[in-house]
């Protein structure tokens, strides 16, 4: 796949585009700008782009069970929200810690439980930039009940959140370590076991959010690498996919057949003639990838 075959289908001029979601239901692409405190939506049928603003960073979306409501991470707390009225409700997780440090990447597990990552918190109250660093992250699960246990530490920034489609291999990724890892998954208590190294010192950018096709390959994006690299199951690269921007931040495969990769973009810290750094960008796959995990509701 050559840099081409990449065509921009939103230019948004996101700052840190991220938390890509396909819905299926509405043939839309929903994903946030971090330090805007934005979540967009895409139309693809229509083309239009609409954007709603919240009071903190928005840095992960998740589909619930219930059509028409969302769990939103926020840079401190989740909330459910329902586009349609934008009606917005307290979920009941807040972050220790915060401001200090910040939620990051999150998603659904195939069991419906929601899986999101923290790090040192690099977006000031007023949306410019802080400083990232350290080893503050921690890997949280939250159940439909609002249990919540950690199951990893000592996170530099936690990235990627994705299952094999047999859903018995989790990966996760620390960009400040330049790491993905596979980790044994556990279907019955939704535990993580033995861990291995997936991907590590690739030499084009940092890992950033990844996509998982129907093949079990990672599509792994990489922040200041100005690509996309296809990671096969046994930790092999399979394809290096350029992109038009350096900073490349996470992924969804959508349409009616899950074979295009939408793929957000960061405008920060952007390379020369990067004029549409920050859009949403569309890629046409052979293999489909898999569909959005769901977060279950209570009961």
């Amino acid at each position: 796949m050559a840099i081409d075959d990449v065509r921009c289908v939103a230019p948004t001029g996101d700052f840190c585009g991220e938390g890509a979601v396909w819905s299926s239901t509405e043939a839309a692409v929903y994903w946030t700008d971090i330090p805007r405190f934005l979540i967009h939506r895409f139309d693809v049928a229509s083309t239009a782009v609409l954007t709603w603003q919240f009071d903190e960073p928005v840095v992960a979306l998740a589909l619930s069970n219930e059509p028409g409501r969302w769990l939103v991470a926020l840079g401190s707390r989740l909330i459910w929200w329902w586009p349609v009225g934008d009606r917005r409700e307290d979920h009941g997780f807040q972050l220790p810690g915060w401001p200090q440090v910040r939620l990051n990447d999150g998603r659904a597990d195939p069991l419906g439980n929601f899986w999101v990552g923290s790090m040192r918190n690099n977006v000031l109250a007023n949306g410019d930039a802080g400083e990232a660093g350290g080893n503050e992250g921690k890997m949280y699960k939250i159940t439909p009940q609002g249990g919540v246990s950690v199951h990893i530490e000592g996170l530099g920034i936690a990235n990627t959140i994705c299952w094999s489609p047999q859903a018995c291999t989790f990966y996760t990724a620390d960009t400040l370590a330049n790491r993905v890892w596979a980790y044994a998954f556990d279907q019955g208590s939704a535990t993580l076991g033995a861990a291995r190294e997936h991907l590590s010192g690739f030499g084009r950018g940092l890992p950033d959010g990844s996509a998982m096709d129907a093949q079990g390959y990672l599509w792994n994006c990489r922040y200041g690498g100005g690509c996309i690299v296809r990671v096969a199951p046994n930790g092999e690269i399979d394809r290096v996919v350029d992109m038009p921007v350096s900073n490349v931040t996470t992924a969804t495969f959508g349409g009616a057949d899950r074979r295009t990769l939408y793929i957000t973009s960061a405008a920060a810290g952007r390379g020369p003639g990067e004029r549409l750094a920050g859009s949403l960008w569309a890629l046409r796959c052979e293999v489909p990838g898999l569909p959005e995990n769901r977060v279950h509701l209570p009961g």
